[in-house]
Order: C-alpha cells, then sequence, then structure tokens
C-alpha cells in the first residue's frame, strides 16, 4: 500500500478522491484489472473511468520501483557506515526515483575520478578549508599538504578544486538550480555531420537547426533522433554558460577572496566538466520519454480506433487477395471465420474464367459479402467485381491489408492453417478483418498494423504496455463470444491471459460449446478469481440462462431476478418487455454492496442484451481515379483516413499513395490535435492540393470541401 505523501501526491496530480484512490490500488492488489474495476467497482471507486484508474496503477506502480530503489540506496548508505538520522529522514521522503538517485549521488561508488584520486592524495581536508571560505592566505595551509604525491602548491590546489567540483556536482541544489536553467532556457541544436550531407538527405530540414528543447513538436524530436541515431546528425542541448555560472556563484560564493577565487574555479570547472553534461544527458532523456509518451498516445488513439472500427458480422464472406502476375487469392469463409475454400482466379489475363468461379462461389456458398485487400491491383479487382455484379446482399469492401503479411507469415497462422501457404492465410486474414477486424487484429503485433508514428523509435517497453492496454480495453469493452473466439481474442480478457485462453480452447474442442458461464469453472486452472475476473466480458449466444449473453455479471444475477420476481415475469420477460423495466424503481434495489451506478448498469444491459456496441459497417466507394497521375489539382475525392499523426493524417483515396491533410488543412480552424477533427477509418471529403508523382506525394485538404 502507498505512504500518506505518495497517496497524497496521486490524488493531487490525477485529481481524484484518497479514497477512490485508495479503492482502486486495494482492489490490483487483490488481483482486479482495470477492465474489471471501471465496469463492475463502480462504488468502490466513485465511478472512476478506465483511463483514471489506469493511471492510478502507473503511479502505483512506479512508486513500487521507487520503494525498492530506496531500500537498496538505504542497504548500502548503511553498509558504508554513512547513513545519519537526517539522511535517512530525507531519502524516505523522497518521492521519486530522480530524487533518490540524486540524495545517493555522494555516495555511489565511484569510478576513479579526479576527485576521488585527491582524496587519496589527502587534500580533502584542504578542500573543506577552502570551501569554507574564512582563511585569509592560503600558502601556510597549503604548505602542509606538500608531499611525495602532491609535489607542489598548484598541484595541491587544483587537487582541491577536483574535490569541490565533484561536491557541487553532487550538490541537491546546485543540480536543481541548473535544471530550472535547462527547463526554461534549454536550446536543442541539430547540425549535419561532415560528409554527410547528401546520404542524409532526408534530414535536410535539420541540418542547421536550433529551437527551445521546450516547444519542439514530439514528432520533430524523434526524427532529429533517429537522425542523429543513423549518424547523419550532431545533436546538443545547451544554456548560457554565464547564466548557469552566476547561479552557482550566488549558491557558493561567499567568503575571503583568496578561498572565494579557488571556488569560483571550482564552480566553472564543475559546470562545465560535470554538471552541464550530466544534466544535459538527463534532459536528452526526459524530452525523449515526454516526446516517447506522445508519439505512444497518437499511435495508441488511433490503434483503439482500428481496434474498434465496425463490423460485418456473422456473415459468409469472399476474400480476394489481389495481385497481377500471381493472380488474385480467393478464399470462402464461414460465419464462424472458418476457411471452406480457396482458389486463385487472373481477372485481368483471364476474366471469363475468372467471372464464372466468382459467380459460382457466390451462388454455392451463399456469399454476403466481398472483402477485397487494398494492396497491388485493389482497384483493378473491385471494378472487377463490380463489372460482374455478383448477388450479395451486405455490399463489396475494400479492406486495409496493413499487417497482413505479417500474420500470414506468423506461428499464429502456421498454426490455424499448416497447410496453406502464406498467400492463402493473407486472404483469409483480410475477409475476417471484414468481419470482425477486432477479432483479427489481436492475432498481430500492434506495431505492423500501420497506425504509429516512429513506432520504431520510441521506447519499446512503454509502446508494448501501452498497446496491450488499448488491445486488453478495446476486447473487454466489445465482449467476447466464448463459443468461437480464438484463443488470441480470449487472452485479452480480462483475469484470463495466454495460458488459461488456451486451456479454455482446448476444454470447449474436448467437451463441445459451453452452454452457460458457470461451466468456466470447469476449466482447468479456471478458479474463482479469475472467473470474477472474466465472466462478465464472455457472452455465450443462445445459452439457457438470457443474462449469459449480457454484461451483467453473475455475481448480481440474484438481484435481476429478484427484479423479475417482484414484477411477476421471468428474466426473459423482463429483458423483452421495456414498459415493465421502466417501472422498476432502482432505489429500491441499492444495498451496502451495489448503488446507482451498477444497477442503471444493468438496466442498460436488460435493454440491448448481447450487442455490439460498435458502429454499423457502412459500404464505402472510391472516386473515379486508380493511379496517382490521375490526379490533378483542385480533384474533390472521397477517402479513408488510413492513420493520424501529429502533424495531421494520411487518407487513402484509391491510388495506391496515401495522400496526406496536414494538420493546417484539417478544417477552417486552428486545430491542436487531428483527432479533434477525424478518426481512423473514417470517411472523408477532401481536395487535391499538390502532386508530385516522381516523390509518390500527395498534398490533401479538408478545408472547404
Amino acid at each position: 500500500m502507498l505512504n500518506s505523501a505518495q497517496l497524497s501526491y496521486i490524488t493531487g496530480e490525477l485529481n481524484v478522491s484518497s479514497s477512490s484512490a485508495t479503492s482502486v490500488i486495494k482492489l490490483l492488489e487483490e488481483g482486479a484489472t482495470v477492465p474489471f474495476i471501471a465496469r463492475y467497482r463502480k462504488e468502490r471507486t466513485g465511478g472512476l473511468d478506465e483511463v483514471q484508474i489506469a493511471d492510478i496503477k502507473k503511479h502505483f506502480e512506479k512508486f513500487q520501483e521507487a520503494d525498492k530503489r530506496r531500500e537498496a540506496i538505504l542497504k548500502s548508505i548503511e553498509e558504508q557506515g554513512k547513513l545519519t538520522p537526517e539522511l535517512e529522514k530525507k531519502i524516505n521522503a523522497a518521492l521519486h526515483l530522480k530524487e533518490l538517485e540524486d540524495l545517493y549521488l555522494p555516495y555511489k561508488q565511484k569510478r576513479k575520478t579526479r576527485g576521488v584520486i585527491a582524496i587519496e592524495k589527502g587534500l580533502e581536508p584542504l578542500a573543506k578549508r577552502i570551501f569554507e571560505q574564512k582563511e585569509r592566505d592560503l600558502s601556510p595551509i597549503i604548505g602542509q599538504y606538500i608531499n611525495d604525491q602532491v609535489p607542489n602548491e598548484e598541484e595541491a590546489l587544483q587537487g582541491a578544486r577536483d574535490i569541490m567540483a565533484e561536491w557541487i556536482n553532487e550538490n541537491l541544489e546546485s543540480r536543481n538550480r541548473i535544471r530550472r536553467i535547462y527547463e526554461r532556457e534549454s536550446i536543442l541544436n541539430s547540425k549535419v555531420k561532415k560528409g554527410k550531407e547528401t546520404e542524409g538527405q532526408k534530414y535536410k530540414d535539420y541540418f542547421e537547426f536550433s529551437q527551445k528543447l521546450k516547444e519542439i513538436p514530439s514528432h520533430r524530436l524523434l526524427a532529429i533522433r533517429r537522425g542523429e541515431q543513423e549518424g547523419f546528425l550532431k545533436v546538443n542541448i545547451e544554456i548560457e554558460d554565464k547564466k548557469a555560472i552566476n547561479a552557482l556563484d550566488s549558491q557558493y560564493l561567499q567568503g575571503m577572496p583568496a578561498c572565494k577565487e579557488q571556488v569560483e574555479m571550482a564552480i566553472d570547472d564543475s559546470f562545465k566538466r560535470l554538471l552541464s553534461p550530466s544534466v544535459e544527458n538527463e534532459f536528452a532523456g526526459i524530452s525523449k520519454d515526454i516526446a516517447d509518451e506522445a508519439a505512444i498516445e497518437i499511435f495508441a488513439t488511433n490503434l483503439r480506433q482500428l481496434l474498434l472500427a465496425a463490423p460485418l458480422g456473422q456473415k459468409r464472406v469472399l476474400a480476394i487477395d489481389p495481385g497481377f502476375r500471381t493472380g488474385c487469392k480467393t478464399v470462402v469463409i464461414n460465419e464462424l471465420g472458418d476457411l471452406l475454400y480457396d482458389t486463385v482466379i487472373y481477372p485481368t489475363t483471364k476474366k471469363m474464367e475468372a467471372e464464372q468461379v466468382v459467380k459460382k462461389l457466390v451462388k454455392d456458398y451463399k456469399i454476403d459479402a466481398v472483402a477485397i485487400g487494398n494492396g497491388t491491383a485493389s482497384r483493378e479487382t473491385e471494378q472487377f467485381i463490380k463489372s460482374i455484379n455478383p448477388e450479395v446482399k451486405s455490399g463489396i469492401f475494400v479492406v486495409s491489408e496493413q499487417g497482413a503479411s505479417i500474420y500470414s507469415a506468423s506461428a499464429v497462422a502456421r498454426e490455424e492453417f499448416p497447410e496453406k501457404d502464406v498467400t492463402v492465410r493473407g486472404a483469409v486474414s483480410i475477409g475476417r478483418r471484414l468481419k470482425d477486424p477486432l477479432a483479427e487484429l489481436v492475432k498481430i503485433d500492434p506495431k505492423s498494423i500501420g497506425v504509429g508514428q516512429y513506432q520504431h523509435d520510441v521506447n519499446q517497453k512503454m509502446l508494448k504496455e501501452s498497446l496491450d492496454t488499448v488491445v486488453e480495453s478495446c476486447v473487454n469493452s466489445v465482449g467476447v463470444e466464448l463459443n468461437t473466439a480464438s484463443k488470441h481474442l480470449l487472452s485479452y480478457v480480462s483475469g484470463l491471459g495466454p495460458g488459461l485462453a488456451q486451456n479454455i480452447v482446448d476444454y470447449r474442442s474436448k467437451n463441445g460449446k459451453f452452454s452457460s458461464r458457470k461451466d468456466l469453472l470447469k476449466v482447468p486452472r479456471l478458479g474463482d478469481k479469475a472467473f470474477e475476473q472474466a465472466a462478465g466480458f464472455l457472452r455465450i449466444r443462445g445459452a439457457k440462462d438470457p443474462l449469459d449473453n449480457t454484461a451483467v455479471h453473475p455475481e448480481r444475477y440474484g438481484l435481476v431476478k429478484k427484479m423479475a420476481k417482484d414484477k411477476g415475469v421471468t428474466v426473459e420477460k423482463l429483458i423483452e418487455n421495456q414498459s415493465l423495466r421502466k417501472e422498476i424503481k432502482l432505489q429500491n434495489y441499492v444495498d451496502h454492496e451495489v448503488g446507482l451506478p451498477t444497477l442503471t448498469d444493468i438496466m442498460e444491459e436488460l435493454s440491448k442484451p448481447g450487442r455490439d456496441p460498435r458502429e454499423e459497417l457502412e459500404a464505402f466507394e472510391f472516386g473515379n481515379v486508380h493511379k496517382i497521375e490521375d490526379l490533378h489539382q483542385g480533384m474533390v475525392l472521397p477517402g479513408i483516413v488510413t492513420n493520424i499523426t501529429a502533424f495531421g493524417c494520411f487518407v487513402d483515396i484509391g491510388v495506391h499513395q496515401d495522400g496526406l491533410v496536414h494538420i493546417s488543412h484539417l478544417a477552417n480552424r486552428f486545430v491542436k490535435d487531428p483527432n479533434e477533427v477525424v478518426k481512423v477509418h473514417q470517411k472523408v471529403k477532401i481536395k487535391v492540393m499538390e502532386v508530385d508523382a516522381g516523390r509518390k506525394r500527395i498534398g490533401l485538404s479538408m478545408k472547404e470541401v
């Protein structure tokens, strides 16, 4: 559990009550997941949402990390015999890792520094006397330290200055003074490395670049850091030396001129040799972390929108992975996503034969919809399918292929289709994405889905944690059909994970479909805690108990049955009869465990049992353009948003090359965040502003369209 200072920090930082934060932490310690707490423990948390609960969890984990480090630091200093009650109090009061490391800095085991060497020569007492700045004349004192190791006065003074420089560098107040200047005024400079001008052309904008560090947008900083990492740019962060040294002078210079002069020299050396490089590195790390967080937040937002894209649902799909030379890989998928048939058609070279095959497949398998991948030959394949006018009631859809090739070559795909090649697997993935984007995309590493910005440059651990959280949130907000879900989808259900997900699939294969949620307790290693966390997010279509196909948690079935009994009807009738439900006075069912938030959720769920919360899928048609050469300035076309970045969004207009709508062209007003205006997979109207076929660049605008 947290101490009072840590709890106070969380409540102040996140603007939540201490009782809510305490309840969340207690639930987390009991093994509850964020989705479970947000959905089923609203009374205990005061109605906090997933984002707030996840933020509390993040701070809690950071404090746990700090506590672990605090323990190690106290032990280390105690073993050195230097742990005073005052120092122990300071260490125990420090909240964050950075504060702890600052306090530990003077006691860290050092390599052979200039200061350490000077101490070994016996010059520490001299440094202390000079640092106190009380001596009018140093000459008689210095003489006491001349010996075989210190042959003259200058070497004695140099050694003393080296020791003082390290004291200044290790002083908490000194470091904080320099940090404040870096925070307010530091400038990031970027220059091209000599001889790299031609090779590093893509970083041309940063060959002579200078900007206040705190004002640099995240995408620009990540681009500069990538250029530095690839060896094209030389980057540094600097402040005005004079201002920094003046800040240190005001802290230390206070005594006799003879001593003061030596301390002044030590300050100058300490800043230039120790403090400045150290704090510069610190701010390079801090600014990178901030840029990473911004980029990861964009990625997470895009991923959420993509995962929650509208599904076609349980329909029969003819899925086509287009291609010219090798033909179009064509598969038939049933309502459950099973592969029924696969073949290859050649619409460009054997059109009549391809037409006959498609019409026969549509008829024989009672196809509801056609899914066409949006890669090479996509528009030509779409034209071909539309020209033969297959009788499919749900429509013809162009589906994003991003990440399909990653899936088709993965262990997951090999396990699902061991006897099929990668092309067939890719076509199956395209069809399943149309049916249920969430269920299919969870099988792919989110980094490969193509909706990020600088995803390979950011902190990979932080990125994975963030994206896993998004996937978990999306899976649990939609709910999972227990009898058809893959182990990959089940693994993201609250309280399960890969091991239990596999056990559920194995149990299902051996014993047949689950007839009730209670049957989950028969699954090996799935105990009461896992059942509590998972059950409410799992659905059983056609279950004997209709509540098993809702988000009502089994722990509240008795409450719903009581409501039905009080109305003199069955639960089925209560679900069917809206007017009956309206008559129920929720206040009558409030007790010490269940409050109005949970009761309101239950009533909402009874009004739409088993309904998918995602939007309904709408058909979309590109304009009459097929390649970049078909575009000209001023054209107004339909498009689909494929990716959102900090500087705008990319839109697919059907020419195999996404165009960029810069943030300044998203609306007829100032836009701070592109997500204010657009979402991934959103259908938009755009105007072509600029076309550069040679560089494959398309400039688009959504202004006045």
